[in-house]
């Protein structure tokens, strides 16, 4: 993927499409629960310190995608991942893209992203990633960070709790100047910076 990259861009781009035109964006989604994450905790040297982790099965899906070369995202908080939230997901993505511009979305595999009852929007491509190559989705990095700073060792009381607690932690990494840029970039994936390789 990462040397076809352009190879690939253009083989699904529309004909009207200029290649000076596309942006890469990388698409996936995590379920926050109440069964959630645990992740290490700073401690007294020689303790052990104590996580609760719930039982219960409430959840909910933050669905993600960054344009790093913009330094932008697009996130929502939806109940479930199939079709229709993919659908809703990507019509956020669509809205976000300048007048002007094309976005490619890369993405893995899963049913809800390949399926032909996904809406064909005017100004977005999807582009899959090769199987078991969640390691090409600069995502799983951003939904580290969400763990990390604030999503992981917690109790939630309700599934409002979680949608409120995932919609600040997307918000507040968002936010920062230059996070989705110097976390999610990669050299392989700018159109402006690769065009001269093939």
């Amino acid at each position: 993927m990462k040397k076809n990259l352009l190879r690939e861009v253009r083989a699904v781009l529309p004909a009207e499409v200029n290649l000076a035109q596309v942006d890469i964006w990388f698409q996936d989604e995590m379920r926050i629960g109440q069964r959630g994450t645990q992740t290490r905790l700073w401690a007294r040297k020689g303790t052990r310190p104590r996580v609760v982790r719930q039982q219960l099965l409430e959840s909910a899906y933050i669905f993600g995608a960054v344009c790093a070369e913009r330094d932008t995202a697009v996130g929502l908080v939806l109940p479930n991942a199939d079709t229709q939230t993919m659908a809703h997901h990507l019509q956020a993505i669509s809205a976000a893209v300048p007048e002007g511009r094309y976005a490619v979305v890369l993405l893995n595999r899963a049913g809800w992203h390949t399926t032909t009852k996904l809406p064909r929007l005017p100004n977005l491509t999807l582009l899959p990633l090769p199987t078991g190559s969640p390691e090409l989705n600069p995502t799983e990095q951003v939904w580290q960070q969400l763990r990390d700073r604030s999503l992981a060792n917690r109790c939630y009381d309700s599934y409002e709790q979680i949608v409120d607690v995932c919609c600040d932690a997307w918000n507040a990494f968002t936010q920062i100047p230059g996070a989705i840029l110097s976390l999610c970039t990669r050299a392989w994936a700018n159109p402006s910076i690769t065009d001269g390789m093939l």
